[in-house]
């Protein structure tokens, strides 16, 4: 069978086979789902944090010193999504994808992009300063975070397949974190709606400014520039 054959027969395929749908009751593994067209629902609260500006950081740094800066972030942003009860299912370069779950999904996915801008100016920026003191280099991120019913299923090909996230939060997430970076945190009013005052108030102050998202008819985000310390 040649390759177009081939691809003819699977995509007919794809499009033909029913779906096999379940409601999950933890994030899943790829090992959790089959290549066919194999769906687990969640109610999720996708968090992105993002590098920003990383194409200027690779033009006009050495690729060793991108690659630290890269690998500093990404370690940073796991290690806090993974502590306040996120689970990792993603890479894309310079970004990380986070999933929460459960009753305080929206409030421990803020909290946990609250943390990582507190950590990107106050671990990794001093850090970074000590060992090159010259460097005008300054790190800048975007974290997005929205909350909806998502899909998971499994994409590609027998030995070289990852999971896909259907849903519009996996979507908004990642193009708030493609927002401005003047404001580190982007969310939508899914979760600022359903969020606690911890991570909503600071000593009766509101940390976040609302606007409208022109290019999604006008929808109703926040943006801030708070942190939450470690």
């Amino acid at each position: 069978m040649s390759l177009k054959e081939d691809l003819e027969s699977e995509v007919a395929d794809i499009y033909k086979e029913n779906w096999e749908r379940r409601d999950g009751q933890k994030v899943p593994e790829d090992t959790d789902l089959k290549l066919g067209n194999d769906g687990v629902d969640l109610e999720a609260t996708i968090l992105y944090a993002d590098l920003a500006d990383s194409t200027k950081l690779v033009d006009n740094y050495k690729d060793w010193f991108a690659g630290e800066n890269y690998k500093a972030f990404l370690r940073c942003a796991t290690k806090i999504i993974r502590a306040d009860g996120g689970e990792i299912r993603s890479y894309d370069g310079d970004r990380v994808m986070g999933i929460f779950i459960g009753d305080s999904k929206n409030t421990a996915a803020v909290r946990a992009g609250l943390k990582i801008n507190w950590a990107v100016k106050n671990i990794i920026k001093p850090k970074m300063l000590k060992q090159y003191p010259n460097t005008n280099y300054v790190m800048k991120h975007v974290v997005g975070i929205d909350s909806t019913s998502v899909m998971a299923a499994r994409a590609g090909i027998r030995g070289a397949n990852d999971l896909v996230w259907i849903g519009k939060s996996a979507n908004y997430a990642a193009k708030l974190a493609a927002m401005s970076d003047e404001y580190p945190t982007w969310i939508t009013h899914r979760v600022y709606d359903n969020m606690n005052d911890a991570v909503k108030l600071s000593k009766g102050t509101n940390m976040w400014t609302e606007c409208k998202w022109a290019a999604m008819n006008n929808m109703r985000i926040y943006r801030s520039t708070y942190w939450w310390a470690l």
